[in-house]
């Protein structure tokens, strides 16, 4: 049991090197998308506020006036949920920039532009690195993948540490005794929603989750299958995790359906999605391209409140009402996940707990290395003495078929011990030749 302690403490310490920086990361900005409306209002301001009095105009004389004021084509239109806050128009300019900008309802007055998204939308992208392309989107799912073993080799130390009190913290912050107890209190008290975070976030990563997306798309344990022959991509959209890379239903490409227009109005789509219970905080996208059909989805929030509309662009039928309750078993599972890892599925109490776990989590980011500085040996930097230990090489193997990312970085560890280990019997070899 002693060398399997010490193998589980040596992959734990290679684990955290590995994944530390991007944890931390994805604590932080996890942190701030918590709380996207709050941080909305302050980063805005007057911007989100409408002034106007009366009823709203109606959303094809909005996408007008703010065509006529930016001389942009208005391609999505949010509605807010809240009566006395602005719309927001994302448009496309003719040099192939796109802004939303901030309006008033009641007189289309701009308050002001930004990026697509805004802020916060910025944020969810260094949330997953996706700024960085490919490359970053690989990093975060290795980070997520290692995140796991971190957290179940973390409770197996813990387990196994003896007389020490389950959760406590003894000695000063000048002892090494107080940066462990401190680190395995908190893994313990925080590891399991810590655990979820990692699972629940996986669903969106850009190997392993685009694999179970079509793999639960095409078992048909997601939305139910689209009423007509696929050809075209859903444009960027806030949709549902389950509807992303389902194929889109689109009507006939004849009638009059051209690039950012369409036969039948903006507000015939909003029509036909109301008579299909949308009315009121949904995001409307206008067609992209000729036989794509008016997009309106329920914005975000609880998973039950998923609910997208599929209109065709030439005679206002409604091609498809995929509703949560029509979604699959596996696809109902990972909505809730991730409404409830967004802190959107039971209110305040899940934000605060979500919240909590970045909290611990940046403090298990900080701890780990403060520990490790103190244990480590006077005067040099070393690893915990390794270990083999079949039993581990069983679960880390395990760990590495369920996420192939993961599992090729575990590899590239096993081979660089294994080679480390061979030169230092070489070398040992060649001193007692030279003897």
């Amino acid at each position: 049991m002693a060398d399997l302690y010490r193998a589980v403490w040596r992959w734990h310490f290679f684990a955290g090197l590995l994944t530390l920086p991007f944890l931390l990361w994805l604590a932080v900005t996890g942190s701030l998308y918590l709380y996207k409306p709050e941080l909305e209002r302050v980063v805005y301001g007057d911007w989100l506020r409408a002034t106007a009095s009366g009823a709203p105009l109606s959303a094809g004389t909005l996408a007008a006036r703010v065509e006529r004021q930016t001389g942009g084509r208005v391609v999505q239109l949010l509605r807010p949920a809240r009566a006395d806050e602005a719309w927001r128009l994302t448009y496309a300019l003719s040099d192939g920039a796109s802004r939303m900008a901030f309006v008033d309802p009641g007189n289309a007055r701009i308050a002001g532009t930004t990026t697509p998204g805004g802020v916060m939308q910025t944020v969810k992208k260094l949330h997953s690195l996706a700024l960085t392309g490919w490359v970053g989107n690989w990093l975060i799912e290795i980070a997520a993948g290692w995140s796991i073993v971190l957290v179940l080799s973390g409770l197996y130390l813990w387990w196994r540490r003896g007389r020490a009190p389950a959760i406590g913290v003894r000695g000063s912050p000048a002892k090494r005794l107080f940066w462990r107890d401190l680190h395995a209190s908190t893994g313990l008290v925080a590891g399991a929603v810590i655990l979820f975070l990692s699972l629940s976030g996986l669903p969106w990563s850009a190997v392993w989750g685009r694999n179970v997306q079509a793999a639960v798309a095409g078992a048909g344990w997601g939305r139910p299958a689209a009423p007509v022959a696929p050809a075209l991509e859903h444009a960027q959209h806030d949709l549902p995790w389950s509807l992303q890379q389902r194929p889109m239903p689109h009507g006939s490409a004849h009638g009059g359906t051209t690039h950012g227009s369409a036969a039948i109005t903006a507000d015939q789509a909003l029509a036909a999605a109301a008579r299909h219970g949308v009315m009121r905080d949904y995001t409307l996208s206008w067609p992209a391209a000729p036989g794509a059909p008016w997009l309106v989805s329920a914005n975000l929030g609880p998973a039950q409140a998923a609910h997208v509309i599929y209109v065709d662009a030439r005679d206002g039928r409604v091609l498809q009402d995929a509703r949560f309750d029509q979604f699959g078993g596996a696809a109902r599972v990972i909505e809730w996940s991730a409404a409830v890892h967004q802190g959107k599925q039971y209110g305040e109490p899940n934000r605060l707990v979500m919240l909590a776990a970045c909290a611990a989590l940046a403090l298990l980011c900080v701890s780990a290395p403060v520990m490790w500085w103190k244990r480590r040996p006077r005067g040099r930097l070393a690893a915990p003495p390794g270990q083999s230990g079949a039993g581990l090489v069983a679960i880390m193997g395990v760990a590495g078929l369920l996420f192939p990312l993961t599992g090729l970085t575990m590899v590239a560890a096993l081979a660089g011990q294994a080679a480390w280990r061979w030169r230092a019997r070489s070398s040992a070899r060649q001193l007692v030749a030279a003897e």
